[in-house]
């Protein structure tokens, strides 16, 4: 391709929008529209994500105060911008076994089941437009990002962010698959075989994710594929090791991450995460993960409660369903039994909310009055409105300036021990007794000076011969992540190609792949 020089887009640069489509939920979708980001941003390419409709617990607050998917502001991070609410126009979050709150460009819309949600969708399909548009008429180019899979043929009728918003805006479509699962050829031919004609002509290549072994073995089936459907293989991915990067679903932490076992190996900091069932905002942890002798693991075993040096209970979507949960089985004696010690115990948004006296509930679970686990002294009332902000402030405890952002109904009340955090308002935030700490901030642990100060003040509390490392740098950290995606699309992505089918779309003579029964 003609470089780009100056950090300026050339005439050869291209002006467009591409579609990255996914075989099922977790084959990587999220890591290669991140990549696209960074490889075209350091091509002085103005770019920026899209996903129409996001369905994840984890999010984050944009600019204005608007609450959007944490994927997109981790590619918008990759893209070098700041994360906005039209990269995101629709956020699903699960608060139940049946029910989801509906954000709608950052503010709460509706709550619906998964029948409702879809009669919902004419209603939406011009918010989404709009916010393409708007970022269409603003940058070079706009990567979007589908969910789950395009061959959920129930669903496409009415589908706002696969084959649905490819037709409507005119996308090439990349469809990503996942080798590390096994299958990837059945699920590449079985997925555009699933699509009708006219989904199946925006349908452009493949990109074969998580690939390693040898190149010479799979060569056959690459042609194989192209021979099949009349679509190329544009890149095969390797399995990058040691890789982490803002995830939207409890899918990625189902399996082992390398980065947490290398640190786990001399560890001399044990932390357990409760893993809630409607857990929110897990990324929260990430940070300590990445610390030198750290090691966070989620878990719902008493014994691991019990045993850890620090135990975190994460934010959640349904405070009340959760509690519940930890009462079931019998996580919250082991909470209890740990306070009761002085162990180390923080809790986080909804975390937070459970450590407290009491819950008055009658927005998420509509439950009314709850008797949280007592202890910290705090009272929750949970309001339709949604505290959307992000803050900052100084923390005595930490010695340290801390930030973060709040996402919440609940509104905590403060009547004894003392504030974490006095905000930069004046106003106190969070509850310290002893060795339980909470606080309704998100990302505070991305602040290196707090969390160094936590874990030593974890470290203090148990007796431990722990010095948190000087030199982690958790914003640096993630740079060398993203720069990581950019270097894997430039070495192993045929870029020109795709630069093409940003410019000019799909091919017009892509062939139909049909079903046929004998």
């Amino acid at each position: 391709m003609t470089p780009l020089l100056g950090g300026r887009r050339t005439p050869a640069a291209p002006k467009g929008a591409i579609l990255v489509a996914g075989t099922h939920s977790d084959a990587g979708k999220s890591l290669v529209t991140a990549g696209l980001c960074r490889w075209l941003m350091r091509q002085g390419i103005s770019v920026a994500p899209f996903k129409a409709q996001n369905m994840a617990l984890n999010s984050v607050v944009a600019r204005g105060g608007f609450e959007i998917g944490r994927a997109q502001a981790m590619q918008a991070a990759a893209a070098g911008i700041e994360p906005e609410v039209a990269m995101n126009p629709i956020l699903i979050k699960p608060s139940g076994d049946a029910h989801s709150q509906v954000i709608v460009m950052g503010k709460p819309y509706a709550d619906a089941d998964a029948r409702s949600y879809q009669g919902l969708k004419d209603e939406l399909r011009p918010i989404v437009s709009e916010a393409l548009a708007q970022l269409q008429a603003r940058y070079d180019v706009v990567v979007c990002e589908g969910a789950g899979s395009p061959a959920e043929i129930n669903l496409r009728a009415a589908d706002l962010v696969n084959m649905g918003l490819a037709t409507t805006a005119g996308l090439p479509v990349l469809l990503v698959g996942d080798i590390d699962r096994g299958g990837v050829f059945g699920s590449l031919l079985g997925t555009v075989a699933a699509l009708d004609a006219t989904d199946q002509s925006h349908l452009a290549g493949y990109v074969i994710n998580k690939f390693r072994g040898d190149l010479g073995v799979l060569a056959p089936g690459l042609d194989m594929i192209k021979d099949l459907t009349g679509r190329p293989v544009l890149g095969v991915l390797p399995y990058l090791e040691n890789l982490f990067l803002d995830a939207e679903d409890s899918l990625a932490i189902e399996k082992p991450r390398p980065d947490l076992e290398s640190a786990s190996a001399n560890g001399t900091l044990d932390v357990a995460v409760v893993r809630l069932r409607w857990m929110s905002n897990f990324t929260d942890l990430d940070a300590l993960a990445r610390e030198p002798g750290v090691r966070v693991r989620f878990t719902r075993s008493p014994v691991d409660i019990e045993r850890a040096d620090l135990v975190v209970v994460p934010g959640t979507k349904a405070t009340v369903e959760d509690l519940a949960r930890l009462r079931a089985s019998g996580l919250d004696e082991a909470l209890i039994e740990r306070n009761r010690r002085g162990d180390p115990i923080l809790g986080i948004c909804g975390g937070y909310q459970l450590l407290g006296e009491s819950i008055f509930d009658d927005v998420e679970s509509g439950a009314g009055e709850v008797h949280g686990l007592g202890l910290l002294p705090i009272s929750t009332t949970f309001q339709a409105s949604k505290v959307l902000r992000n803050a900052s402030g100084h923390s005595a405890l930490l010695g340290s300036d801390v930030g973060g952002y709040e996402i919440r109904h609940g509104r905590p009340r403060l009547h004894g021990g003392a504030p974490l955090i006095t905000d930069d308002t004046g106003g106190v935030e969070g509850c310290v007794v002893a060795g339980t700490m909470g606080t309704s901030w998100h990302g505070l642990l991305e602040h290196d000076d707090a969390r160094r100060a936590l874990l030593r003040w974890t470290a203090s509390l148990r007796d431990l011969p722990f010095t948190p490392s000087p030199a982690t740098n958790f914003a640096a950290e993630r740079e060398v992540q993203l720069d990581a995606l950019g270097d894997m699309i430039g070495e192993h992505l045929d870029t020109d190609a795709i630069l093409r089918l940003i410019d000019a779309g799909a091919p017009l003579e892509l062939p139909t792949v049909k079903l046929t029964l004998e």
